[in-house]
C-alpha cells in the first residue's frame, strides 16, 4: 500500500513511517521541512497522489488556547480536503487518552477540534487515543527546569513506548476504518514525577523535582483522568524496559 504520514519528522511519525516501511509498504512522508506545508496546504496534492491510507501524527503548535485550536483545525482542514481530492480510503488520527475529560488545557483543546473534524470529514477513519509516551515525564520536567530545579504535575499516567504506538498506527493503517478505536495504553499505571526522577538518573542527569500543580496541567487532570478505559489495548513495553534503553 502506499501511505502518507503528516509529522513524518516527529517522533511518532518517524517510527511509524519506519513501522510501515519495514512491513513493505509505500510510505510518502509529510512535513514542512519536506516541502509539505499542512496549514498553507502548499505540496498536499501532488504528495497524496496514489496514497490509500493517510496516519496524522502531527503535534500541535501555538503560544495559546486558540493559536492551538486554529492550528489543529487549520491543518485538519487541508489535510482531510486534499485527501478527499486524491480519493484517500482511509485516515488514521493519533489522539490523547482523556482528551475529552479534561477541558483547561490547550493542547486537548486542540487534539478535540481535530477530532470532531476528523469525525464529520469525508474520508472515513480512525481514531487512536493513546496514553502519553514513556519520554514525557523527562519532557515535561525540561520545560520548567532551571538551574538544575524543575516544577511537574503529579500526574497519574499509564506510559507506553513511542515504538509500540507506531507498531498500532502502522497495523490500523493497512486496515478498514474502525472508528473510535479502544484506548491504547502501556502496561501499567505510573506517577509522572517518579518516572522523571528515574529517566534522569538512567540519562546521568541531577534535576530537583518539585511536584506542583500548574496551569498546564491543573488538578482536573489529577486521579484517573489520564488512565485508559475499560477494553484497552494495552502495549507490551514497560517503562522499566525502556528506561534500560536510556542508560
Amino acid at each position: 500500500m502506499r501511505i502518507a504520514v503528516a509529522g513524518a519528522t516527529g517522533n511518532i511519525g518517524a517510527l511509524t513511517a519506519t513501522a510501515l516501511e519495514r512491513d513493505g509498504h509505500d510510505v510518502v512522508r509529510i512535513s514542512r521541512s519536506l516541502g509539505v506545508d499542512l496549514v498553507t496546504g502548499e505540496g498536499l496534492d501532488a504528495a497524496l497522489t496514489g496514497v490509500d491510507a493517510v496516519v496524522d501524527a502531527v503535534n500541535g503548535q501555538g503560544a495559546t488556547r486558540e493559536e492551538t485550536v486554529a492550528y489543529f483545525a487549520d491543518t485538519t482542514r487541508n489535510l482531510l480536503a486534499a485527501e478527499e481530492r486524491a480519493g484517500v480510503r482511509h485516515h488514521v488520527l493519533l489522539s490523547i487518552v482523556g482528551v475529552h475529560r479534561v477541558e483547561g488545557n490547550a493542547h486537548y483543546a486542540g487534539k478535540r477540534e481535530q477530532e470532531r473534524l476528523v469525525e464529520a470529514g469525508p474520508v472515513p477513519w480512525t481514531i487512536v487515543p493513546a496514553t502519553q509516551f514513556h519520554d514525557f515525564a523527562a519532557m515535561v520536567s525540561s520545560w520548567t527546569e532551571q538551574d538544575g530545579v524543575a516544577t511537574i504535575a503529579p500526574l497519574l499516567v499509564q506510559p507506553i513506548a513511542p515504538a509500540d504506538v507506531a507498531g498500532v498506527l502502522a497495523e490500523i493503517a493497512v486496515g478498514d476504518p474502525k472508528g473510535r478505536y479502544a484506548d491504547v495504553a502501556g502496561p501499567e499505571p505510573q506517577d509522572l514525577v517518579d518516572m522523571a526522577r528515574r529517566t534522569h538518573q538512567a540519562r546521568g542527569r541531577e534535576v530537583r523535582l518539585v511536584p506542583t500543580w500548574s496551569a498546564l496541567f491543573g488538578t482536573e487532570m489529577a486521579g484517573d483522568a489520564l488512565l485508559p478505559g475499560e477494553g484497552a489495548r494495552l502495549a507490551p513495553t514497560t517503562f522499566e524496559e525502556w528506561l534500560a534503553q536510556q542508560r
